[in-house]
C-alpha cells in the first residue's frame, strides 16, 4: 500500500491507496464471500477474522480508502444510508436531545420523527441554515448531537458547517454532516469541524446504481465510535461483501465521475436560471443561490450533482414536465452515471418540505447539451397540456 499522505485524493481514490494483492500481484482487490473463518488449533483466531458480521477482508480496503478521502481516523461500512444513519443516534440514550436540519434525506427525518422519537430520543427540527435558529435550539448540556445535511435534499440548503461545529461544541454537542450530495471531492466536513461523516454509499460513492451501502467516517475512533461498530455488528446492518466490493469499484472513478456530473449540473442550472417556463433554479453553483457564499468556501471545485427546478404553472405542471422527458429517467436516487429526475413531493407526502412544483434532478455525465435539450422539450409540452 503506498502512503496516502503523498498523494493527492484523486489518486488515492483511482489506485484504491496503492493496494496490490501479495499473493497474485493483482491491480483488483479480490472478493472474500466467505462468511466464516476458521479456528486454530487452541480454538483462537490468528487471522484476525472470526465471522463475516464482525469484520471481513473485504471491507478493509473500501474503508481505508474512504477515510483517506475524508482525512478521517476510522471508517465503517453499512448495508444502507439509513443503516448508517440511524446507527449514529442509535449510540445515544434515550432522554438525550437531538438537533436536526428542517431540510434533509426524507427517510431518515421520517424515523427520527417517528421510531426515535417513539424510543426516546428528543429531536428538534431546525432550519440549520440559520445559524441563530440553530443556536436558538440548542440545550447545552442536553443537546448531544447536532445533525446537519448540506447541500440539504432536495432543496440544495446550504449549512456552514464550520460555524454549527462552533455551536455543537460549545454547547457539549457532537456534529455529524451528511455530506452524501457534496462528496468528499467537494468537500471534508471532517477538515471543517464536524466528528462524524455520513455517506448513503449507494449514490455517487458507488456512483453505478447497481449496489445498497452507507458509510459512517469518524474524526477519532473513541469510546462512541466503538459503541456505533458494536451496533452495526449486533444489529447486523453490516454490508455484503459483494456490495462493499463494487462500493471499492465505484470509488476508484470517485473523482471523474462526480467532476464530470457537477460541471453538466452547472451547465443545467445556468441554462435554466430566469428560464420563462421555470419559477426557480436551485443549485449551490449559482451566485443568486441564497447559500452560494457558504457553498464556495466550503465547497472546494464544485457544487455536486444535484439539482432542483420549481416549474411555473404548480404541481401538475412540474409532474406533466417530469412525464415528458426521454433521457431523463425518472426515478429516486441520485449520483449515478445516469441522469434521473423526480416529483419529491408526491414521494414524500403532506409533510415534505418540498415545494410542489419542485423536481429533484441529479444530473449524470451525459453530454450536458442532451440534458438541456431534452428538459427544454419536456416543459414545452407539459405547458402545451395547460394552453387552452
Amino acid at each position: 500500500m503506498a502512503d496516502e499522505t503523498k498523494m493527492k485524493p484523486a489518486t488515492v481514490a483511482a489506485q484504491a491507496l496503492g493496494w496490490i494483492d501479495e499473493e497474485t500481484r493483482a491491480v483488483v482487490p479480490p472478493l472474500h464471500p466467505s462468511s466464516t473463518f476458521v479456528r486454530d488449533a487452541d480454538n483462537g483466531y490468528s487471522s484476525g477474522r472470526s465471522y463475516s458480521r464482525a469484520d471481513n477482508p473485504t471491507y478493509d480496503q473500501a474503508e481505508a480508502v474512504l477515510a483517506a478521502l475524508e482525512n478521517g481516523a476510522g471508517a465503517a461500512l453499512f448495508s444502507s444510508g439509513m443503516a448508517a444513519a440511524t446507527a449514529v443516534f442509535l449510540s445515544l440514550k434515550p432522554g438525550d436531545h437531538v438537533v436536526i436540519s428542517r431540510v434533509m434525506y426524507w427517510s431518515l427525518r421520517s424515523w427520527l420523527l417517528g421510531f426515535a422519537t417513539d424510543w426516546g430520543l428528543k429531536v428538534a427540527v431546525a432550519d440549520t441554515t440559520d445559524l441563530a435558529a440553530l443556536e436558538a435550539a440548542m440545550r447545552p448540556g442536553e443537546t448531544k448531537l447536532v445533525w446537519i445535511e448540506t447541500p440539504g435534499n432536495p432543496t440544495l440548503a446550504v449549512t456552514d458547517i464550520a460555524a454549527a461545529a462552533e455551536i455543537a461544541h460549545a454547547a457539549g454537542a457532537r456534529l455529524a454532516v451528511d455530506s452524501t450530495v457534496a462528496t468528499p471531492v467537494f468537500t471534508r466536513p471532517l477538515d471543517l469541524g464536524a466528528d462524524i461523516v455520513m455517506h448513503s454509499a449507494t449514490k455517487s460513492l458507488n456512483g453505478h446504481s447497481d449496489a445498497i451501502a452507507g458509510a459512517l467516517v469518524t474524526r477519532a475512533t473513541d469510546a462512541q465510535w466503538e459503541k456505533i461498530k458494536l451496533i452495526r455488528i449486533q444489529s447486523g446492518a453490516v454490508l455484503g461483501t459483494f456490495e462493499a466490493w463494487l462500493l471499492l469499484r465505484g470509488m476508484r472513478t470517485l473523482y471523474p465521475r462526480v467532476r464530470t456530473a457537477a460541471a453538466n449540473a452547472m451547465a443545467v442550472a445556468e441554462h435554466f436560471r430566469g428560464h420563462p417556463l421555470v419559477e426557480e433554479t436551485l443549485y449551490p453553483g449559482l451566485a443568486d443561490f441564497p447559500g452560494h457564499a457558504v457553498a464556495a468556501r466550503q465547497m472546494q471545485g464544485g457544487f455536486g450533482s444535484l439539482m432542483s427546478i420549481r416549474v411555473k404553472g404548480g404541481e401538475s405542471a412540474a409532474i406533466a414536465a417530469a412525464a415528458s422527458v426521454k433521457i431523463w429517467k425518472r426515478a429516486t436516487s441520485l449520483g449515478g452515471v445516469e441522469s434521473l429526475i423526480e416529483h419529491r413531493a408526491s414521494v414524500e407526502g403532506a409533510q415534505s418540505p418540498a415545494p410542489p412544483d419542485l423536481l429533484r434532478m441529479s444530473v449524470g455525465i451525459e453530454d450536458a447539451s442532451d440534458l438541456i435539450d431534452d428538459f427544454e422539450q419536456a416543459l414545452a409540452a407539459a405547458q402545451r397540456g395547460f394552453q387552452p
